[in-house]
């Protein structure tokens, strides 16, 4: 968490501001010296708000912030650099919610595994009217993900049903498979 740090230089001294006619004046200089001392946090915050407003660069605490202001879910449960990754791509993936490459995207992203996706859905254009749909009646998404790791099926699996859940549209069902890289499923 960050605070104030003493003797903190300010960017913009209000003494060099003023007339000369000032400068030598005991009574203005300690009372500027005591206003620059309070607003040099607030200006190098502002010198330096492109730096607190990038997911690359900003302090730790405010990436979850910043994660609300994209929607994004970056939890303080994982390594930082993960979450500055799903901050910093969050747009990108909205533009893709909904769609099989997104959901690619949000899987890899949480898990770090390419994932095995399926899906029932199909279009086609027809000149007839009254000509068969494509696809299944009941759209359908199935999952899968092979883990390395055979003690953490469960554990990612439940988080990837979560994922799903979030980022399939809500009138697609779902199935999730998790399986070890030796093919023991969950």
């Amino acid at each position: 968490m960050r605070g104030p740090l003493p003797g903190l230089p300010t960017p913009h001294p209000l003494l060099h501001q003023l007339p000369a006619v000032y400068l030598d004046q005991p009574f203005v200089e300690g009372f500027l010296s005591a206003l620059d001392e309070v607003l040099a946090p607030v200006l190098l915050t502002l010198d330096n708000l492109p730096a607190y407003l990038d997911p690359r660069t900003a302090p730790e605490d405010l990436l979850a912030w910043l994660a609300g202001w994209v929607a994004a879910e970056a939890d303080g449960e994982g390594p930082v650099g993960r979450r500055r990754a799903v901050v910093a791509g969050a747009v990108a993936r909205h533009r893709q919610r909904g769609t099989r490459a997104g959901l690619a995207a949000a899987i890899r992203v949480e898990t770090g595994i390419e994932p095995e996706i399926r899906e029932s859905g199909a279009t086609s254009w027809s000149g007839e009217p009254g000509s068969a749909l494509p696809g299944s009646a009941l759209p359908r998404v199935r999952v899968r993900l092979r883990v390395a790791d055979a003690q953490a099926v469960a554990s990612t699996r439940a988080r990837l049903e979560r994922l799903v859940a979030t980022e399939v549209p809500a009138h697609v069902g779902y199935e999730v498979e998790v399986v070890a890289a030796d093919g023991a499923g969950a």
